[in-house]
């Protein structure tokens, strides 16, 4: 890693040193929020662009030349190593990732293969491209959980409510766990081949994890998240770990051995970091609706994140939760700004 790379305010605020600002990037930043993207999406289907490099590339790149945030996330999908592994799934505009055949018995599991870096060339490519433009802007990694993808294996796509998912996981706990083995081996080689590509930083979106307690999480998820977190320690790189709805869960994400943690908005920043305990530094977490209210009430919510932000060791400043498609791109522009220029009082 080049040492102006490695010293990016969001490479050191993942690591808990000090910062000349508080790092800025924001989940789903590249997407329909950007009219950019939607001009380069325009009848692509999203899985054909997850797997075309060039457009990979650009995507990826838009939101870092409009706001000049402090790291991109790589364009993906976390469906895509599950598509490069052949299991038969489109995302609908609309609806999100759709199974063809739910996985439901010991027999699907078994057509669960493992993740060679062949599958997914593509990836590679990409990033090797976009480390060589992004240059001193740290490009971040990430891939779904296996929780979240055994959710959507599972129930055969979204689900508000994961029935399907927890009666696998309550009732039949050897067949949940061999999924969640699987997965997990698939999870790791996804990220791992980004990282030996060339990503400064990893994150693994655990997005509906939330729907789990406490004591569940520990049993039928923790195992799996720490042996992805341990697996990726030799690439010495920054592994951020985010799930929505998580409040309750904090100190179990810290547990699990990410260097950082995400926090969405429903816990302020200072009892996030007391929850999560000490070691580790957190990422979040302005309430992405607050994007839709006038400056003034942008700028006062996202001072308040900052200054409880400061209570932890380190801070990584995003929203706490995706950005909504209907967000103004001008409005994100204005946010990355301010939160730059206060910050560096």
């Amino acid at each position: 890693m080049n040492p102006e790379l490695a010293d990016s305010p969001f490479l050191r605020a993942c690591r808990r040193r000090p910062v000349p600002h508080t790092p800025v990037w924001f989940m789903r930043q590249a997407g329909r929020s950007l009219p950019e993207y939607r001009a380069v999406r325009e009848g692509v289907p999203m899985l054909a662009a997850c797997a075309t490099p060039d457009l990979i590339v650009e995507i990826t790149m838009q939101p870092v030349r409009r706001y000049g945030v402090d790291a991109a996330i790589f364009f993906s999908d976390i469906v895509v190593p599950l598509k490069a592994i052949g299991i038969d799934l489109d995302i609908k505009p609309g609806i999100g990732p759709v199974v063809a055949d739910p996985i439901r018995d010991a027999a699907a599991i078994e057509t669960l293969r493992p993740l060679e870096p062949g599958d997914v060339t593509y990836v590679t490519e990409a990033v090797r491209a976009l480390t060589g433009e992004l240059g001193a802007t740290p490009l971040i990694g990430f891939a779904g959980a296996p929780f979240t993808l055994a959710s959507y294996l599972i129930e055969g796509g979204p689900s508000k409510s994961h029935d399907r998912t927890k009666a696998m996981m309550y009732g039949e706990p050897r067949l949940w766990h061999a999924l969640m083995d699987r997965l997990t081996g698939i999870t790791i080689g996804f990220l791992r081949v980004q990282a030996e590509a060339g990503a400064s930083a990893v994150q693994l979106f655990d997005s509906w994890v939330g729907a789990v307690a406490p004591e569940d999480y520990r049993e039928f998820v923790l195992p799996y998240t720490s042996r992805i977190f341990a697996a990726l320690a030799d690439l010495d790189i920054p592994r951020i770990h985010f799930g929505v709805g998580t409040g309750e869960l904090l100190g179990l994400l810290g547990e699990a051995g990410a260097d950082v943690v995400g926090v969405d908005w429903r816990v302020p920043l200072d009892e996030a970091a007391r929850r999560v305990g000490p070691g580790r530094a957190l990422q979040g977490n302005l309430d992405p609706a607050v994007l839709f209210a006038p400056r003034e009430v942008v700028e006062r919510r996202a001072a308040d994140v900052l200054a409880r932000g400061a209570k932890a060791e380190g801070h990584v400043f995003n929203l706490g939760h995706g950005v909504p498609p209907g967000a103004d791109p001008g409005q994100l522009a204005r946010l990355t700004d301010f939160v730059h220029e206060t910050s560096a009082r």
